[in-house]
């Protein structure tokens, strides 16, 4: 199979790790995603992935709990660290190499981000895992997202959510949801879509990022999209 990419940005949320938990990483869970990123990385495809920590902890959640929201979001940071550290783990199981690099310093488990650094172990064939959102507080990890695909210059950012695209309303909840196949980033923002928070969408389109949301939780998905599979809502210009 030829595939759509050369060079992409993967976004997947900390609570997909969860499974059926209610916290926490689920092995099931984890190995099922990193079988499906080994399949993608077969394709020849360069990838790089951002995970979200809200399996572990969030900081909206311990702001409201008392906790000062910087604090809650610097610990949130950690909690992406230690996703990236458990995937990095059962990536490199399976045989596949993968390098940790993380937006605060942090020697003992991951290299500090380097962009140049990042983008040569894409060329050598590594995956890359970019932990630690921003190293920023009050910066979602989907902004994290779009910005290291800026950096590294990735054709996509690829969202991989709980279903098959964006809908008009939470599909979850109500049957009549309608599915789009297309839309503008304006369109995103207009509609208050909440694919992704204000800050990504409008970076992504400043810099001409493609977004793909899609179910990363049916098995195959991913290597489907990226060979040309109508599996995804696409958000561009």
């Amino acid at each position: 199979m030829t595939p759509r990419y050369r060079r992409i940005l993967l976004k997947l949320s900390g609570e997909s790790l969860m499974g059926k938990q209610e916290y926490g990483i689920d092995p099931d869970a984890l190995t099922a995603f990193a079988e499906d990123v080994r399949d993608a990385f077969d394709l020849g495809i360069q990838i790089a992935i951002v995970f979200g920590g809200g399996n572990i902890f969030r900081g909206v959640k311990a702001a409201a709990a008392g906790i000062d929201k910087v604090s809650g979001d610097h610990m949130g940071m950690l909690a992406t660290v230690i996703n990236c550290i458990a995937f990095q783990d059962k990536m490199e199981t399976l045989g596949v190499p993968t390098r940790l690099q993380s937006a605060i310093r942090m020697e003992q488990v991951a290299e500090g981000f380097i962009r140049r650094r990042a983008i040569r172990h894409l060329e050598k064939g590594r995956i890359v895992l970019f932990g630690a959102g921003t190293g920023s507080p009050y910066f979602t990890t989907d902004t994290a997202a779009v910005l290291r695909a800026v950096e590294i210059e990735a054709e996509v950012v690829i969202k991989g959510t709980r279903v098959d695209g964006i809908y008009d309303k939470d599909p979850e909840k109500h049957a009549d949801a309608v599915r789009y196949d297309v839309l503008t980033y304006r369109e995103v923002l207009d509609r208050d879509l909440r694919v992704m928070d204000l800050t990504a969408i409008t970076m992504a389109q400043e810099n001409h990022k493609p977004i793909l949301v899609f179910d990363m939780n049916k098995r195959g998905n991913l290597k489907r999209l990226l060979t040309g599979e109508n599996v995804a809502t696409v958000v561009q210009e």
